[in-house]
């Protein structure tokens, strides 16, 4: 079933009050799903030169500042250290490719969760209520954010099927619903030097529509592409790092409906997560139209 979840700040004044506005949306859809759950939110850019590295591991006493010394000396890279339980923020300047290549041979134990200048990405196995309380969901500010809980039905429960999915930089996606033709896309993506992590078919679309952007091809025309290849039902919030879109299958069979102001845009599976929003009343309230892209700017 799943829910889902995406807030949009329009006024830069009002961002510190995304976590505070987002929280009661993202626990009124545990219901929806309640194995594991996810949150993306972006913030202010990192200086040009510099990522935020977004990693996790199983273990909450795992010594973070160990690993972040350990990169640091045998990288001669810059790194600064942000760690809450078992998530941890790396801002450094080593290139995507090499901190793959080093965590890959000298510590495997982390999962590297989103690469990005203004992307964190926040996912976990549990409760929903629970997940949100561990992160401190509540604080967190920036412009936009995109989150989901998750009621498994084709993959595993673990953290790595956890949504959001993320591929590239400051790209990253959650859906509810049912892909048919995951593996096919995956095959192709294979041939093509994609690695994948997980057998969720989320992945799969994840890959997919980054890959179109990766050759070249604006967001719009990436999923119009996804129209075409994308097999299964389907509702997907898409998060970069200066937009928020939402687009439906052709027969918009899984939920969606979005609140407009002029303060923000709200995006939810059930119009009970958006209620509390303040303005709610007034604002302009629609159901997504299928195989229609809706897209919001940062």
């Amino acid at each position: 079933m799943c829910g889902i979840v995406g807030l949009l700040i329009k006024k830069p004044a009002q961002r510190k009050e995304l976590g505070r506005l987002l929280l009661p949306m993202f626990t009124c859809m545990a219901d929806r799903g309640p194995d594991s759950a996810g949150l993306a939110v972006y913030g202010t850019p990192v200086a040009q030169g510099l990522r935020r590295f977004n990693l996790f591991v199983p273990d909450r006493q795992f010594n973070w500042k160990k690993l972040a010394d350990r990169f640091r000396d045998q990288t001669g890279a810059t790194v600064e250290l942000t760690a809450v339980e078992n998530h941890a923020v790396f801002v450094s300047d080593v290139a995507p490719g090499a901190m793959r290549a080093w965590l890959a041979e000298c510590d495997p134990t982390p999962h590297l969760l989103s690469v990005g200048r203004s992307i964190d990405i926040y996912k976990d196995e549990g409760h929903p209520t629970e997940i949100a309380k561990r992160y401190g969901f509540a604080e967190l500010s920036g412009s936009h954010s995109i989150a989901h809980t998750r009621m498994a039905t084709e993959s595993a429960v673990s953290p790595a099927h956890a949504h959001p999915f993320t591929a590239g930089e400051d790209f990253c996606l959650v859906h509810n619903g049912s892909l048919s033709n995951p593996y096919q896309l995956r095959r192709m993506l294979e041939r093509r030097g994609m690695r994948f992590e997980t057998d969720n078919d989320t992945e799969a679309a994840c890959r997919f529509i980054e890959w179109r952007l990766a050759q070249g091809e604006p967001l719009n025309a990436a999923l119009h592409t996804a129209f075409a290849e994308l097999d299964g039902f389907y509702t997907l919030l898409i998060a970069t790092g200066d937009s928020m879109t939402l687009v439906r299958d052709a027969f918009a069979c899984k939920p969606a409906v979005v609140a407009e102001t002029d303060e923000y845009v709200a995006i939810a599976s059930e119009f009970r997560s958006l209620a509390h929003l303040p303005g709610v009343k007034s604002a302009n309230i629609f159901e997504p139209l299928p195989e229609e892209i809706y897209s919001w700017q940062a």
